[in-house]
């Protein structure tokens, strides 16, 4: 019966929706990126395909860059072993394919509409698919279990909204989640939520995080470029970096930051955003300087760095790092890459998405929680003052936990 209604709603969800997706798809670059592959549609002719290959899927950008680190070392440990990655926004595909690798075939992937997950299954014949932290589409599931393909999920999380939602209607969607062939979840908490949504308890094993895991990718590292724009704005005060940050956040940050002595370096979670980020900070008394058309500001200057894919090398010219979506949305961004940076951190109240991991660094003295502005702003005083500061290296023990969870999670799998 849940299949039934879903099949019947989908169509009309994606007839409302679809205005609001095409305007953002412009927004974001998309159109000429191969949208039509959505709909199983594609320009390759299907024997230049790597049939057989293992199809790895992710949804955001974030979800992105993890698919790529887990294909990478994979790769690493089974050269012959051939990739497929398949994403969902524009912003993602832009990153996938900005990396030029030849070998690693980028896809869309398909819309959950019983043709369109028809005519891409039958194009690649996938050995398995693996979601990352990724919704798990019902025709999706049905069609890969009718094929005999293994569907598992990486670096399971669930929020609390979505585990109370998900309780309420366990019995409907129950159907789906029991054919995941596995589930590699983060934290011992994370399981039981899991196995009451019809996982079997043998399928289910605590991994860690591959977000949180360090792993042999490159440290942030400085950029010459990077140092060269803050040289010619910063002046003689600290950088302090407001790292994907959401709507209105960025005023409130600067305010918090100026006021402490602090420059502010801010990154926009959406680059996309760049001329709202900008009209808002220069109404709040900012002047702007974007990082895609750079020119030197005052004292009362901010950099927005409005581009992709930059966000960890910036965080190494930090001397603060403040997580963004904390303060004013639900949810919180990640903060691994500032811990793995040695960083002083700081977020708001609102880290819902990352915990246990955000309530462990406060915990052990390697984060700050603050409430609001005012009270960001203390902190960061005391922090640029120098009588006291959250400790990197307590930091750095918290997400030590998950050290090596890419390389447990790859033998699971390729088990």
């Amino acid at each position: 019966m849940s299949l039934l209604i879903y099949r019947l709603l989908l169509p009309l969800y994606l007839g409302v929706a679809l205005p609001g997706w095409v305007l953002k798809m412009a927004r974001r670059g998309g159109f000429g990126s191969g949208l039509l592959e959505r709909f199983g549609w594609f320009r390759l002719e299907p024997e230049f395909e790597p049939c057989g290959a293992t199809h790895v899927h992710a949804v955001s950008v974030g979800e992105t860059l993890l698919a790529l680190k887990l294909i990478d070392a994979w790769r690493a440990r089974d050269p012959d072993r051939r990739f497929v990655l398949a994403v969902a926004t524009a912003t993602g595909h832009a990153v996938a394919i900005g990396r030029e690798d030849r070998s690693l075939r980028v896809v869309y992937q398909p819309v959950d509409l019983r043709a369109c997950v028809r005519r891409y299954l039958d194009r690649f014949e996938p050995a398995g698919l693996v979601l990352v932290e990724g919704e798990m589409w019902p025709n999706l599931m049905l069609e890969c279990e009718s094929r005999g393909i293994g569907v598992s999920l990486v670096n399971a999380r669930m929020s609390p909204r979505s585990r109370r939602r998900y309780r309420r209607f366990a019995s409907w969607v129950r159907p789906v989640f029991s054919r995941l062939e596995r589930v590699a979840v983060q934290e011992e908490s994370d399981a039981g939520i899991w196995e009451q949504l019809g996982v079997a308890p043998a399928k289910v094993r605590v991994i860690g995080s591959l977000k949180f895991d360090p792993g042999d990718g490159p440290a942030p590292s400085r950029r010459e470029a990077f140092q060269e724009m803050l040289a010619v704005c910063r002046g003689d005060r600290p950088v302090v970096l407001a790292a994907s940050t959401h709507a209105g956040e960025e005023p409130l940050i600067a305010r918090a930051v100026t006021g402490a002595g602090g420059f502010p370096l801010i990154v926009p979670r959406h680059a996309e955003r760049r001329q709202s980020v900008r009209t808002s900070l220069e109404d709040a008394g900012f002047e702007v300087a974007l990082r895609s058309d750079f020119s030197p500001v005052s004292e009362t200057g901010v950099l927005v760095v409005d581009s992709t894919g930059e966000l960890r090398d910036w965080t190494a010219h930090a001397d603060v790092v403040v997580i963004g979506k904390s303060f004013l949305a639900e949810g919180g961004q990640n903060p691994a890459e500032a811990v793995q940076a040695g960083k002083p951190l700081l977020f708001g109240p609102h880290m819902e998405n990352f915990e246990p991991l955000a309530t462990r660094l406060v915990e052990m003295g390697g984060a700050w929680r603050v409430a609001d502005e005012n009270e960001l702003a203390e902190r960061l005083k005391e922090i640029i003052g120098g009588t006291r500061r959250p400790d990197p290296e307590l930091a750095r023990r918290v997400l030590s936990r998950h050290a090596g969870a890419t390389g447990r999670m790859i033998d699971w799998l390729a088990s």
